[in-house]
């Protein structure tokens, strides 16, 4: 049979009998106080495991928390993109060009006269689209200007049309070859 750590160092002289008594003494004096529930015991190891659990999961939900955005991220992306191919205006190819500026460069799409002034009139607005650019009602560029502000180029202030007979410059005549 083996022979146990204290006889051992008792058998070598490290440790007198008085001394492995003592410590036989302290060691049973902790399992009695532990059994009572008196003094906790070294619980190092325990509290490292709810450490790193703690970790894991701190980890976890960063993890959730990040996919989650950019599950929400595509998602309104998508909603963009539906909003924009169903309220589109047809494209048309015309001589007469619609400025304006994008991205500090001037650019120009191609409109009819009633486009240009609800243009200007805050009545239509341009959005980007697939590498291009589109022309959607007013509505439709608030609920994308809500979800993705960046996609809007251009939504000018929504203005009340002045009628012919409120016009104080009616009576005025304006060249036709005059566009603005």
């Amino acid at each position: 049979m083996s022979i146990s750590l204290r006889d051992q160092l008792l058998k070598a002289g490290l440790v007198n009998q008085k001394q492995a008594k003592q410590v036989g003494k302290e060691k049973q004096k902790q399992q009695r106080l532990a059994h009572k529930g008196q003094i906790e015991l070294d619980d190092s190891q325990q509290r490292a495991a709810q450490e790193a659990m703690a970790e894991k999961v701190k980890r976890d939900q960063e993890l959730n928390r990040q996919q989650q955005e950019k599950a929400e991220a595509k998602a309104r992306a998508a909603q963009v993109k539906q909003l924009i191919e169903v309220s589109r205006l047809p494209k048309l190819t015309t001589e007469d060009y619609y400025n304006f500026v994008d991205d500090k460069k001037v650019k120009r799409i191609s409109v009819n006269t009633l486009m240009r002034n609800q243009l200007s009139n805050g009545f239509l607005a341009i959005v980007h689209h697939a590498g291009g650019y589109e022309v959607i009602p007013r509505e439709a560029a608030l609920k994308i200007q809500e979800r993705d502000p960046q996609r809007i180029v251009q939504l000018n202030v929504k203005t009340e049309e002045v009628s012919v007979e409120d016009d104080p410059y009616a009576a005025y005549q304006i060249p036709d070859d005059l566009m603005w």
